[in-house]
């Protein structure tokens, strides 16, 4: 187990203890994986993203081939505030999901959490460890710019077939080329 402290906002120090997922966190972990579906659907004024159960894509993350572990940032006071899972490319790894409920981000349990995948894949041998946030969770890509992932290994481009259905925003560029996110 690891223990993160972490400084809140209003400067006082809170504890989260980073340690393997277990079957008793599963309803904590399936109300986070439901948190970050919400987020998703406010990132992207989408509220049908996720279907009728934004926490059942949970059940189907457990039962991923590839899933090769998931860990949880354990708060004194509030349980299971966070996790990260890892999923196995090769000798590499994908970050997948990382995700810290409302209350207690900016408080440095995603960093903590990302840091520990990454003892974690050190430890297993992996080359890289890949994480993919949504375009438009700018908070997100500073936090994990600031955990050390800065380099851009992949870029995923999409051509709306059904401009009606989606809302996008101008205004990112990439080698000379204006994208809409």
């Amino acid at each position: 187990m690891t223990e993160a402290a972490t400084t809140a906002a209003g400067g006082r120090t809170t504890a989260a203890a980073i340690r393997p997922y277990r079957p008793v966190d599963h309803r904590s972990c399936r109300a986070l994986w439901a948190e970050l579906i919400e987020q998703h659907r406010d990132l992207y004024d989408d509220p049908g993203s996720g279907g009728a159960d934004p926490g059942a894509g949970f059940e189907e993350y457990l039962t991923r081939l590839d899933l090769t572990g998931i860990w949880v940032a354990e708060h004194a006071d509030d349980g299971v505030v966070g996790m990260v899972g890892l999923l196995l490319r090769g000798r590499a790894g994908e970050v997948e999901p990382v995700v810290v409920t409302q209350r207690r981000r900016s408080q440095g349990v995603g960093t903590a959490l990302l840091e520990h995948v990454a003892r974690e894949s050190r430890r297993r041998g992996m080359a890289y460890l890949t994480v993919t946030p949504t375009s438009r969770n700018d908070v997100a890509i500073r936090c994990l710019h600031r955990a050390g992932y800065d380099a851009l290994s992949n870029v995923t481009l999409t051509l709306d077939l059904d401009p009606r259905s989606h809302e996008w925003r101008d205004g990112l560029d990439l080698y000379g080329q204006r994208f809409r996110y």
